[in-house]
């Protein structure tokens, strides 16, 4: 599949070790991209960070808007984060993104792919370390955030667990275990939709 960078802000003065430790690209682009985008021609790449697009005052408010505060070595203002543009022809038909996130027993990336518009039209693990959590990982679960949109998850507060529209409050853990890395992510899902109305939809 042909790869083309997309003319937006690249992230500079990254070296390969900030990227290997913080960053979440795709660990096979052309397959992975192939897979949630069967009917897609082609795809581009863009780097980004918070710190490039507005730094500070723009961490901020992705805060204010998440509905908590950023911490640690996955959320700091210089993080990298990977947008793919998907295609179809000239059109563009959907995007990408995945996102770090602290998990019970360490990181957990969490990527969302969407449609034109923004709507989540997949959801999944690229990386997950709890065992015990195979729910987690199931079609059933993930098929639970298709359809869903930034307005679903406006009012989820992350500290509280609580929140959301309807077809929020209506996603069921499969976990019997613990709470804690389904917890982190509805708060993963809800900071990759507010990236991704920054990055690619140019909302703040």
């Amino acid at each position: 599949m042909r790869k083309i960078l997309l003319p937006l802000i690249l992230v500079l003065g990254f070296g390969a070790r900030a990227f290997a430790a913080v960053g979440c690209d795709l660990n096979d682009p052309d397959r992975d991209v192939k897979r949630l985008f069967p009917e897609s021609t082609s795809y581009k790449t863009a780097y980004l960070s918070v710190d490039k697009l507005g730094g500070q005052p723009l961490l901020q408010e992705i805060e204010t808007r998440l509905g908590d505060k950023f911490q640690g070595l996955y959320e700091t203002v210089d993080v990298p984060y990977t947008v793919y543009t998907i295609y179809k022809g000239d059109a563009v038909i959907g995007y990408i993104h995945g996102i770090n996130q602290k998990g019970q027993y360490g990181g957990l990336q969490v990527f969302l792919s969407y449609d034109a518009q923004g709507s989540i039209r997949g959801f999944y693990y690229q990386k997950m370390t709890n065992r015990k959590a195979a729910g987690l990982r199931s079609d059933d679960f993930a098929r639970q955030f298709a359809g869903l949109t930034l307005a679903d998850f406006q009012s989820y507060n992350p500290q509280t667990a609580s929140g959301g529209s309807a077809k929020v409050a209506a996603i069921q853990n499969p976990s019997t275990d613990d709470a804690t890395d389904f917890n982190a992510t509805l708060r993963a899902v809800k900071k990759n939709l507010i990236l991704t109305d920054i990055f690619v939809f140019n909302k703040r």
